[in-house]
């Protein structure tokens, strides 16, 4: 037999131990705890036989606690590229049958290289995670590797579309990477995240807490807001990336991708024309408004479980990939707060980076009051999400529903903004405050020297609302483009959509901003 061959058939060994990873007594552990391996991951998210992997014969460098008689092929992550519905995407998948997916130079160098790659070439990232954090024995050099990834993240932010995925452990030093990332999902059960875990939380301030409860899928879907996405399991998670991944350009100086739509552009939806209460103070459900004017009413939601008092997420419109951003008056009556404010705001700003259009669904009565929110900074996190729509050049087109009084008025896409197109139906009131309200201000003295307060009152709040309540008096001055008829809104938007396909706006020359964070 020749060299070559013999040298071929060791190279199908190496092949084949490097894919074994910690060895199947590992692999059925983590079978066992309801998780599938890194590769087994990265198979169910790419495209049929396009993995092309990187840097397989990798191992580390480590020689302090004996660590050279330990070494495994591959090192603890899997990495290269592949395809998603036939778009190249760059993918690492951390591997905790190895050292428990501890990060070691080599490991990190591997991530940094598929990065590297991801700019030059303009395609996703796609960060698969499941490690048990730094490797100890390894030192500052692991931390450096951590340091290495992170940089990489902030230069590719807004350049690339970056998603993690939680799919394990993920804490310490370890969370920062995902959170500099534009999209993170998490897994149910299986997943945590978190700087400090149970046991020092005992130690420096006596709370018993678990894992779960202290960093789970369902904690940062719904309270923190690092997770933009809990999933009941992986196969649901990595389907959900792939389904994203289809709104999304490839990177910043491309379009997303444009759909075939069936659904006819002139559809009419005739309970819009009756969604909207008689009393302004009963609600109604904003997620009808939005299936009943995007394509085939699909919406792809993002931070659902969080913040729920706004809603944002991706929809087509005549198979243009669209961001939404809509008041929910079923929650807290579409108030604006410091939670909803950041949410939107980082939403707007990722739509403004990759080149998607905005479409605005106001409702909004104003900002919630009280002192939680002023001490909370509702003042600067409002700011954040004026100063997103007010910078954001691709497309504006915002509808007003109802209500948009005070400075929520300005914030939500207003024409003062650069919105684009500003619609409102009939039913819109755009107005410095809620009648009830400006009476009080405006004929304080004289209702309560009335000698029916409550008739006066009632009086003086019809003639502000004949003035107020309605869209005419913002279109009188041209803040209002048009007022449409509710259930012709889905044309009256592709329409609009259609008509800034061409459009180009760019901001001052800048080292870069000074958002108020």
């Amino acid at each position: 037999m020749s060299n070559q061959v013999e040298s071929v058939k060791a190279l199908i060994k190496l092949r084949e131990t490097a894919r074994l990873g910690g060895g199947q007594k590992r692999i059925d552990s983590q079978h066992q705890k309801g998780k599938y391996t890194a590769r087994e991951r990265v198979a169910m998210l790419l495209d049929g036989g396009s993995f092309e992997e990187f840097d397989m014969f990798v191992t580390h460098r480590c020689t302090n606690f004996d660590m050279q008689d330990s070494t495994f092929l591959g090192d603890g992550v899997v990495s290269g590229y592949g395809t998603i519905d036939g778009r190249l995407v760059y993918v690492f998948a951390q591997d905790f049958t190895v050292f428990g997916g501890s990060l070691s130079e080599s490991f990190a160098m591997k991530i940094c290289k598929i990065m590297d790659q991801a700019m030059k070439m303009g395609a996703p990232v796609i960060g698969l995670n499941d490690s048990g954090g730094a490797r100890i024995q390894e030192g500052v050099n692991a931390l450096a590797g951590y340091a290495e990834i992170f940089q990489r993240n902030i230069l590719a932010s807004g350049v690339v579309p970056q998603i993690s995925a939680i799919f394990g452990p993920c804490a310490g030093g370890a969370v920062y990477s995902p959170a500099l990332t534009d999209f993170n999902v998490m897994a149910k059960g299986t997943s945590y995240m978190f700087l400090t875990g149970p046991k020092v939380v005992k130690t420096v301030t006596g709370e018993d807490v678990t894992q779960e409860e202290l960093g789970g899928a369902s904690v940062h879907a719904s309270k923190s807001g690092v997770a933009h996405f809990a999933v009941e399991t992986e196969e649901e998670g990595l389907k959900l990336i792939r389904r994203l991944l289809s709104y999304l350009p490839q990177n910043n100086l491309e379009e997303a991708p444009l759909q075939p739509c069936t659904d006819p552009i002139d559809r009419l939806e005739d309970a819009l024309n009756d969604i909207i209460p008689d009393s302004p103070n009963k609600p109604y459900d904003m997620y009808q408004v939005i299936g009943g004017i995007v394509d085939n009413g699909e919406f792809l939601e993002v931070h659902k479980d969080y913040a729920p008092n706004i809603i944002v997420g991706f929809a087509r419109f005549n198979g243009l990939s669209v961001g939404i951003v809509a008041n929910q008056p079923k929650i807290l009556a579409g108030c604006l707060d410091i939670n909803s404010a950041r949410k939107a705001a980082r939403f707007v700003r990722f739509c403004d980076a990759f080149n998607i259009p905005i479409v605005t669904l106001v409702d909004v009565p104003g900002f919630l009051p009280g002192t939680q929110q002023e001490y909370g900074g509702i003042i600067l996190h409002g700011a954040k999400l004026l100063y997103a729509y007010g910078e954001a050049t691709v497309p504006k087109v915002t509808v007003t529903l109802r209500k948009s009084y005070g400075g929520a008025y300005c914030v939500m896409s207003s024409k003062h903004l650069r919105g684009d197109i500003n619609y409102a139906w009939p039913t819109a009131e755009i107005a410095v405050m809620g009648p009830s309200g400006a009476i009080e201000v405006l004929y304080g003295k004289e209702t309560a020297a009335a000698e029916d307060p409550a008739k006066f009152a009632a009086e003086k709040e019809q003639e502000y609302r004949e003035a107020f309540a309605n869209p005419y008096n913002a279109a009188k001055y041209g803040y209002i483009d048009d007022v449409i008829e509710p259930r012709n809104t889905r044309f009256r938007v592709i329409r609009a959509l259609q008509q800034l396909a061409t459009k180009k706006l760019s901001n001052p020359a800048k080292k870069h901003d000074n958002l108020p964070l």
